[in-house]
């Protein structure tokens, strides 16, 4: 079994006329989180969605688990267990929370039929998702929204979850708050792929590293050894950690 649960070679995507990445490499090992930075428009959005079959890539290949799903469309993809939360965190406003819950749990078809330990350990991750269990979404706050996008995500356990920008426009508290939650998943084995600005957050949680620029990746390693050499930080993102 490869160390890798999910690999990108050489992988272009073109977006219409545009030509957007430009032979990404990258390797997700397995029970790690792993945190893709780089600047914006480096492309790290689009390796995502290339990723998730909802742009597809016009070179290379995606290989998640030893299966090419260079091709493979996206349900197909949701249905090998890997999950996604998107930038815009595709809440389903005019449902109640419990309802965005439900439509995330496949083997449940009704609320009483999630597994009931599951749903406690998301409540003590996220309380707002219970508080607010039976409001609609569209009226929870922007934390909330995003407790409730990674909580739909992870309502059933699965072998990839991928999070675009989770901390993004969210308070210091909840995003300590969604540290812990990330901490925890990371301890049940669960393999993450993570998008992301805030530089704290990636030091605290980022075992391995993969940072973008131009629609390529330009440096992969070890998170810690990245968040160490201050003169590699300002060479590939400008700024110092």
């Amino acid at each position: 079994m490869s160390d890798n649960l999910l690999t990108l070679e050489g992988v272009h995507t073109h977006i219409g006329a545009y030509h957007i990445l430009h032979g990404v490499d990258l390797a997700v090992p397995r029970g790690q989180l792993t945190m893709l930075l780089g600047r914006n428009g480096a492309g790290k959005t689009t390796t995502l969605r290339t990723i998730m079959g909802l742009w597809h890539a016009s070179q290379g290949r995606v290989v998640f688990d030893g299966k090419d799903i260079t091709a493979t469309e996206t349900p197909q993809i949701a249905g090998l267990d890997i999950a996604y939360v998107p930038e815009n965190m595709g809440i389903f406003a005019d449902l109640t929370v419990q309802e965005n819950m439900l439509l995330a749990a496949r083997k449940a078809k009704r609320a009483q039929h999630i597994d009931a330990e599951r749903l406690k350990w998301i409540f003590s991750l996220f309380p707002a998702v219970e508080k607010f269990w039976n409001h609609p979404a569209g009226k929870l706050s922007g934390g909330q929204k995003q407790m409730l996008a990674v909580a739909r995500a992870i309502v059933e356990p699965r072998q990839l979850l991928i999070v675009d920008e989770p901390s993004k426009g969210l308070a210091p508290a909840i995003i300590n708050n969604m540290i812990d939650a990330f901490a925890q998943l990371k301890q049940t084995g669960t393999t993450i792929l993570l998008v992301e600005q805030n530089i704290s957050f990636a030091k605290r949680l980022g075992d391995h590293v993969a940072v973008m620029d131009d629609g390529r990746v330009v440096h992969a390693g070890a998170m810690q050894a990245l968040a160490e050499d201050e003169a590699l930080q300002r060479t590939l993102l400008g700024l110092s950690l």
